[in-house]
């Protein structure tokens, strides 16, 4: 069900992008590209209430149910006032009321948890959400991996340098059909637990979506070519001014330091103002937060659920 009157569409992208692009909101789920990626998996609506678009979606993280939830209002102006974002909440919250929905603010970034609770002083419970803690990594870090504590990824990147002959292309829709087929590809290799799976098969609908509108929503991505087929490949989209943040990233694991090379060539690739690269959540994943650790942070967006008492 969707919450609100308009959907994610690529015509929707310049009035969405007022609003993203005057904040920085720092999360990875407030960019365009993860909203259009995301759109018909987590039914994204959105709707002007007062001074503050809502965006609101379903949340798949649950495993036992699908509730609805309200991103943080956005703001067109760069600013917040209390008595205004107050009347947009509880205007949003009638509305999820209506339609039989419990209503919360989620993925929101812990630096705006003040100016949502000035607009409801004493009237809100803050809940962190660990599993949608958002990485983030100096641009520099994941290019030069230098020091002690990236030694082993050097190893596998100059593993992967010395014994394969490989190129990096920028990946565009003409690519669309090989792309696809090594994302199933990959897909198919994986032996997860159903749930795990049942992620992977979402994502998977999701890049045929993206594929279809790719130059369009204006898509960060590249990929490994070995012996002229894919072999790695990487997509993101910007957040912010300063930050890339990935979406997808997926390699062959039959070649080792492939993992390795398609982050570290992405990095190398971004333009010149990218400091960071925001590498998105761990879904309580283990073997996810593991990987994303053993890059070394340079710090969370902690996001937190805010409920009205």
């Amino acid at each position: 069900m969707f919450m609100f009157e308009n959907q994610i569409t690529v015509d929707s992208r310049h009035i969405l992008d007022e609003y993203l692009n005057s904040f920085e909101y720092q999360t990875s789920g407030l960019s365009f590209t993860s909203l259009f990626m995301w759109r018909n998996i987590n039914l994204f609506s959105w709707q002007i209430i007062g001074d503050y678009l809502c965006i609101a979606g379903i949340s798949h993280l649950e495993l036992d149910k699908k509730e609805a939830f309200l991103f943080p209002p956005l703001t067109k102006t760069g600013d917040y006032k209390p008595s205004e974002l107050r009347k947009t909440i509880l205007e949003a919250k009638n509305i999820f009321e209506k339609k039989g929905q419990k209503f919360s603010i989620r993925l929101l970034p812990s630096h705006m948890n003040g100016i949502i609770e000035a607009a409801f002083p004493g009237e809100l419970n803050f809940y962190e959400d660990r599993a949608n803690h958002d990485y983030v990594y100096l641009t520099k870090d994941l290019i030069r991996l230098a020091g002690r504590q990236y030694h082993s990824k050097r190893n596998h990147l100059n593993y992967f340098k010395g014994h394969y002959n490989y190129k990096y292309v920028p990946l565009t829709s003409s690519m669309a059909e090989e792309a696809m087929s090594f994302i199933k590809e990959f897909n198919l290799r994986k032996q997860l637990p159903e749930y795990e799976m049942g992620l992977l098969r979402m994502e998977e609908v999701a890049m045929e979506d993206v594929f279809q509108n790719f130059g369009e929503i204006g898509y960060l991505s590249g990929a490994l070519i070995i012996d002229g087929r894919i072999q790695a490949l990487s997509i993101g989209g910007l957040l912010g001014k300063k930050t890339v943040v990935v979406h997808v990233e997926k390699a062959n694991t039959e070649y080792r330091g492939a993992y390795q090379a398609i982050n570290n060539e992405f990095c190398r690739h971004m333009p010149p103002n990218i400091k960071y690269i925001n590498r998105e959540e761990d879904m309580d994943l283990m073997n996810l937060r593991e990987a994303k650790l053993s890059y070394r942070p340079v710090k969370f967006i902690e996001k937190y659920i805010a409920v009205i008492l």
